[in-house]
């Protein structure tokens, strides 16, 4: 009732009525023509009684009373059917992201969507990660084929299970998304090893992660991976990597941050 209230007539394409109009907003009546449902059934869903909701009435009726992505979410929720995914907001940008990765300097996070294209990645992820413009931009194929990468990485072989379950996970939450086919295409055909991997069929959700990896102008470096989703931007992902406490990694990390390491740090080509 009180998001009916607070649409005009005008704003839904009625005539207001004028003076004799006392409803505030849309009348229930005027809701189910527009959402193209029965006036009873709109005020039954109203009173809350138990009937037959599905979720496209559903989304008509959020429809007409212009709710939020968070507010058709929750109707969902009060009509007892599982919620859609999160939108990202129109508004929503990637500013306050990269400022977000870039506050983490001297450590390494970068920012991907959901089929693991890179979208930003800060100073250290290129120190320390490899990342770097000529690589595929896409971290699942990027960890496969960059030979940097995989000369550095003393836990790859422990970790490529991982990041393989993760990914698995995360396509077959979405079977019939052509991006995560063309993603899982492309690495298939580019490392036998993958392929591999995909076939046991392993599941694991996104989470943390312990990398070990083997800088040229430091040595080891042992850090945490951690991937985290942003309720703006439910279509992204952070990832942040946290010095652990061995090898003195967080001094070497911000000893490669300094104008001396920045000087020998610019991606020197494995052995």
């Amino acid at each position: 009732m009180s998001r009916r209230a607070r649409v005009s007539p005008a704003e839904a394409g009625l005539p207001d009525g004028g003076a004799r109009r006392r409803t505030p907003g849309l009348r229930r009546e005027e809701v189910a023509v527009l959402a193209g449902v029965g006036a009873s059934w709109y005020q039954w869903l109203e009173q809350g009684r138990d009937i037959s909701v599905s979720p496209q009435v559903l989304d008509s009726v959020g429809r007409v009373l212009r709710l939020s992505n968070a507010e058709r979410r929750h109707l969902y929720v009060l009509a007892g059917l599982n919620p859609p995914a999160p939108e990202p907001a129109a508004d929503q940008g990637c500013e306050g992201l990269r400022r977000l990765i870039d506050a983490w300097m001297p450590y390494p996070a970068h920012i991907m969507d959901a089929y693991y294209n890179c979208v930003l990645y800060n100073d250290a992820a290129g120190w320390v990660l490899g990342m770097r413009p000529e690589n595929t931009q896409n971290c699942l194929v990027d960890f496969f084929t960059d030979p940097l990468y995989r000369s550095r990485s003393h836990s790859w072989e422990q970790n490529a299970r991982t990041v393989v379950a993760q990914f698995r996970a995360a396509a077959s939450a979405r079977p019939e998304d052509e991006g995560f086919q063309d993603v899982l295409a492309r690495v298939r055909s580019a490392s036998t090893e993958f392929t591999e991997l995909w076939e046991r069929r392993d599941i694991e959700d996104a989470g943390v992660i312990r990398k070990e990896l083997d800088h040229p102008l430091v040595g080891l470096l042992c850090v945490e991976s951690t991937a985290m989703r942003v309720p703006a931007r439910p279509d992204l992902t952070v990832v942040l990597h946290t010095p652990l406490d061995e090898a003195g990694t967080a001094a070497k990390l911000e000893w490669l941050a300094s104008p001396e390491g920045r000087r020998g740090a610019m991606y020197p080509v494995a052995g």
